[in-house]
């Protein structure tokens, strides 16, 4: 009587925000957000190495 009909097998239930354009939407931020991670931290680096190269200036005195 009770449990006795057969259960589909299979099935799941989606939380808010689990669907394909979700997915999709994420992958594309994380994307950009390596992309702005590696820029940024390619300027810092030439910034450093700009402060750490000897700036000679040749006056004429």
């Amino acid at each position: 009587m009770f449990g006795a009909r057969k259960k589909q097998r299979g099935l799941y239930y989606l939380l808010p925000g689990m669907n394909r354009a979700n997915r999709e939407k994420q992958k594309r931020i994380l994307r950009w957000s390596i992309i702005v991670g590696l820029v940024v931290a390619l300027l810092f680096g030439l910034f450093i190495y700009w402060l750490n190269t000897p700036h000679i200036r040749y006056t004429d005195r």
